[in-house]
């Protein structure tokens, strides 16, 4: 081998950490995918709680207006009543007696009127309240169909791809030296993607702690070297 070309195995290394990064976010994407239908599907369901109370409290506000004009209707009727037995009244303490009924309840139903007015512009306005809420939880509903579409359509593709790099790592991995491989395999149980880290300048690229020279020396001899604060495998950059 020229000197000028680095040992085999750190361009092996270097390999295997891109594919193992490139790896985890492909996951990282398939695993994101039904991550991201949950959310818009707990937003969907949150917007349709807040639409269902929103019509609970419209159909409150529209029955105490109906309860109140039916009072008032009832007023009405007692009003008409009292006013035929003011014809008929015989004494005048009876007279008397009707004409303050009447006024009593001429009151009650101005108080009502009153109240049903504020009851209906409480309606009218509770009514775009409910529109917007209405209008948001389509939307949702849009978005939640757009993302589980996008989603059905990417995730073969991610698949795809992932059994393409992982039949990549599969090769490159054979080219390891057996004593390497080993290792390398221990520590992929221990620490995933994670395993391997490059040496950036004199630090160690995963914890970023001084690699010292006599390390980087042997690792420029295809020797195998561990971080001794991380415990990653390390390599030389291009």
């Amino acid at each position: 081998m020229n000197a000028s070309q680095p040992p085999v195995t750190l361009d092996v290394l270097r390999t295997l950490h891109r594919i193992h990064r490139q790896l985890a976010d492909l996951r990282e994407r398939l695993a994101r995918g039904p991550r991201l239908i949950q959310a818009h599907q707990a937003h969907v369901q949150r917007l349709e709680q807040r639409l269902a109370q929103l019509q609970a409290e419209a159909k409150a506000l529209r029955m105490a207006v109906d309860e109140k004009q039916l009072q008032l209707r009832e007023g009405e009727e007692r009003i008409q009543r009292y006013q035929r037995q003011l014809n008929e009244a015989k004494t005048n303490p009876e007279y008397q007696a009707l004409l303050e009924q009447i006024k009593a309840v001429k009151m009650a139903n101005s108080v009502l009127e009153d109240e049903i007015l504020e009851g209906l512009e409480k309606i009218d306005q509770f009514k775009l309240t409910l529109d917007q809420a209405q209008a948001d939880l389509a939307v949702a509903k849009t978005e939640l169909e757009k993302t589980r579409q996008e989603v059905q359509n990417q995730q073969p593709l991610i698949e795809a791809e992932i059994r393409r790099v992982e039949a990549d790592l599969a090769h490159q991995e054979t080219l390891l030296s057996e004593e390497i491989r080993e290792v390398y395999h221990r520590l992929l149980r221990q620490r995933g993607d994670q395993a391997l880290a490059p040496v950036e300048g004199e630090s160690c690229g995963g914890c970023h702690q001084q690699v010292p020279i006599n390390m980087i020396s042997k690792i420029k001899l295809n020797e195998v070297v561990f971080c001794k604060s991380c415990g990653r495998l390390l390599y030389l950059p291009e």
